[in-house]
């Protein structure tokens, strides 16, 4: 959601929201004691350089002060400081890095547990770029932030005080640069709080029509859209320009706004420090001292008026991974498992709204029961519903109203792990994630590697697989596209032969293959369903007329229910389809419903 002025404006105060980042952050306390005192200590070094001006000028020059003091002096004081910020640089290293690791942990877990709900509503890119990016840019800018503020924080103090020591009616006059600096801080840090998450909203737009694209390749080269995608992503890209224009305008403007108001500090300054050395015998190192003590202090002040712009972007970063988190609510829990179910399906009067109550049903009012090791074939036209009824059983989709029962029990009441072992899923859609084939097929369990090269080749596969160059341990690359559709979905079958669940769903598992491919995988299919309840979403004839019943579906609705042979001399919708499918398939192919 794009982010409104008021949102900005409303927020939670500073001190709220970097309390909360302690969480993940605020853990390696041993970093920040040990980053904050080499901070501190790399400050106090700061007043020491001017201090030293003094004596040099009014004493070193008449051969008062010993010669071999001053350069001892000078490289004793800049090896402390120097070792004093590699310190606390790598306090910073330290910190950033676990409490991102911390942060980032939190946050995919969350996803491994939100929601399904969450991925429709955000897209992948978004969502890894939260993860990934988000977060490491945040930690990075907002702790480097927080120790510089520490640091020049401790130097403006330092020097103030070696100010106020040397003339402290000067340095009220000092003073009157603070109210200024604040306010220009305030109001810079907004705009530019506004802006940053306007720019993130931005970045998710632009990220998600690359991912679109790389995704759709095949189909935008074909349709001849690459100007449009071209020009979409130009649209994009400028709007995100022009943000952050306005952002480094907002960012660029507090520097030497701070500046001026410290120029003109620092000129009544000299005005006055130049009629007191008159007036009163002010020495000359002296007045060297307090000048070049007066300089160092701009220095911390335009670095501390600069921090605001890191530490926007660093919470805006962060607070966008917390807001996440916020925003993800884990999947409803029930409380009744079994090791291993029989199986028993009973949907009573189910609906299912995506949209709401005035749009039409993707189920409405299905009953249906399911006998344990009873094979179902779902058919009907495109948009029936036989998806979403298969989703249904494994909680992907939630009903509206009505009731599913598993073993008697509803689906709501069993623990979602527990459910969701109960089922094994074969669909069209294939995905493997780029490891190797052996953790493809054990996906979620401790890989046993006979156990692997059995399912292997139940589902068809042993002749390929020894023509990989490290059999089983050859890695697959993304979602495995180096296999053909029919290898794809054999390594779909060993994957649900492995978990060896009681209830096989399968999702259209024999679509766009072409004949050898079909037998094939309708072979190890035929492996897979033994013993097991089976649901079966398929338009091709080969593979529903063998079911123990076909459930014909329509408008969300079941119309007719039966075998082959007793849907056929109904003479309905299911008969209307066969008819149909048979008198154009092309020859040599099989029919599709």
């Amino acid at each position: 959601m794009q982010p409104s002025t008021d949102d900005a404006t409303a927020r939670p105060p500073l001190t709220r929201r970097l309390a909360r980042l302690m969480t993940w952050f605020g853990q390696s306390r041993q970093w920040w004691a040990l980053g904050v005192v080499s901070a501190m200590i790399a400050a106090l070094t700061e007043p020491l350089i001017p201090a030293l001006l003094k004596p040099l000028l009014d004493r070193g020059f008449t051969g008062k002060l010993q010669m071999w003091l001053v350069p001892t002096f000078v490289i004793g004081l800049f090896a402390v400081r120097g070792l004093a910020q590699f310190v606390s640089q790598y306090a910073l290293a330290r910190i950033a890095n676990e409490g991102m690791q911390r942060l980032r942990r939190v946050l995919f877990d969350s996803l491994l547990g939100a929601e399904l709900a969450l991925f429709s509503r955000q897209s992948a890119s978004a969502l890894s770029n939260t993860v990934v990016y988000e977060v490491q840019t945040g930690a990075m800018l907002l702790v480097q932030a927080l120790l510089g503020l520490s640091r020049d924080g401790f130097t403006a103090v330092a020097l103030l005080f070696y100010l106020l020591y040397l003339n402290w009616k000067l340095t009220l006059i000092i003073g009157v640069l603070l109210p200024g600096v604040a306010w220009i801080m305030k109001f810079f840090s907004k705009r530019l709080y506004h802006f940053t998450r306007l720019g993130q909203q931005a970045t998710d737009e632009l990220a998600y029509v690359v991912e679109e694209n790389v995704l759709a390749y095949r189909m935008v080269r074909l349709h001849g859209a690459e100007a449009g995608q071209s020009s979409r992503f130009e649209k994009l890209s400028a709007s995100l320009n022009r943000l952050a224009v306005k952002s480094t305008i907002a960012s660029a403007a507090m520097t030497p706004l701070t500046q001026l108001l410290a120029a003109v500090a620092m000129s009544i300054v000299v005005v006055i420090a130049l009629w007191q050395s008159g007036e009163q015998g002010l020495t000359v190192g002296g007045f060297v001292a307090y000048i070049t003590a007066m300089l160092m202090l701009i220095a911390p002040i335009r670095r501390l008026a600069d921090m605001a712009n890191p530490i926007t972007r660093g919470l805006a970063a962060l607070e966008r991974g917390m807001t996440l988190i916020d925003d993800v609510a884990p999947e409803q829990q029930g409380t009744y498992e079994s090791t291993r179910a029989t199986g028993h399906i009973e949907l009573r009067d189910i609906r299912v709204n995506y949209r709401g109550e005035d749009e039409a049903r993707a189920l409405d009012g299905v009953s249906l029961t399911i006998e344990s090791g009873e094979t179902i074939a779902l058919v009907g036209p495109s948009g029936s519903g036989k998806t979403t009824l298969v989703n249904l059983l494994p909680r992907f989709v939630l009903p509206s109203a009505g009731t599913a029962l598993l073993d008697g029990h509803e689906i709501g009441e069993w623990k979602v792990q527990s459910l969701r072992a109960q089922f094994a899923m074969v669909s069209q859609d294939v995905v493997m994630l780029n490891d190797t084939l052996a953790a493809n097929v054990a996906l979620g369990a401790e890989v046993n590697r006979e156990r692997v090269l059995a399912c292997v080749e139940a589902a068809n596969l042993t002749k390929h697989v020894a023509s990989l160059p490290e059999g089983i341990d050859t890695v697959l690359g993304h979602n495995a596209t180096q296999l053909s559709g029919g290898q794809r979905q054999r390594l779909a079958i060993a994957r649900a032969l492995y978990k060896d669940a009681p209830i096989l769903l399968l999702d259209e598992a024999t679509s766009a293959l072409d004949t050898e491919s079909e037998r094939l995988v309708q072979e190890a299919l035929a492996r897979l369903m033994q013993g097991r309840t089976t649901l079966i979403v398929a338009h091709r004839l080969s593979t529903i007329q063998h079911a123990d019943r076909i459930v014909v579906m329509d408008h969300g609705r079941i119309a007719e229910i039966g075998s082959h042979a007793q849907l056929m001399q109904l003479d309905g919708l299911y008969a209307r389809l066969q008819t149909h499918a048979m008198r154009t398939a092309p020859a040599g192919q099989p029919a599709t419903l």
